[in-house]
């Protein structure tokens, strides 16, 4: 990608995933840290981060959405981006905080990650519904590599490592 609005997509699809992966296991993160980053064998390397401490603990993907964009103003248009991602940290079980309602932003109350994971595992796919680009259809322009990705023998039961004697 070289372009702003191409990483603003990658990190709200991102955030998305993100939102539901916490929905699915009950946990709020309190921080989150978006980045992104040129090719190491690139003559022009730039690799700008971006740590965010969110207004309160959340799954919602609004606010981890907003979160991520903040890493917008360090990205250089024309620059040849090969990775941009999120990390979620200071993670906490969902049902052990409750923020203050003066602190709640008034959509967090619509439970729109657990609304987006329900019926995206009804119709069997990312792309049916989403928040701006994380609900595009056919889905982005771009796709991540997975030519060469390690078989995931630890937790996959299909790619579990056969050894024969």
């Amino acid at each position: 990608m070289t372009t702003v609005s191409g990483i603003r997509q990658a990190l709200s699809v991102y955030a998305q995933q993100a939102a539901t992966r916490l929905v699915r296991h009950s946990q709020v993160a309190r921080s989150l840290t978006a980045f992104a980053g040129t090719s190491h064998w690139h003559e022009q390397k730039h690799y700008p981060s971006a740590r965010v401490r969110l207004p309160f603990p959340t799954a919602d993907p609004v606010e981890l959405t907003r979160a991520a964009h903040q890493l917008l103003p360090q990205i250089q248009d024309g620059t040849r981006y090969a990775r941009a991602g999120l990390m979620l940290t200071d993670l906490l079980p969902a049902d052990t905080h409750l923020s203050l309602e003066l602190f709640r932003a008034s959509h967090e109350d619509a439970s729109i990650a657990t609304l987006i994971d329900a019926v995206q595992k009804k119709t069997g796919g990312r792309e049916v519904i989403g928040l701006g680009y994380g609900g595009l259809k056919p889905g982005p322009s771009w796709t991540m590599k997975r030519d060469m990705l390690t078989p995931r023998a630890t937790t996959h039961w299909g790619e579990l490592a056969t050894v024969r004697a």
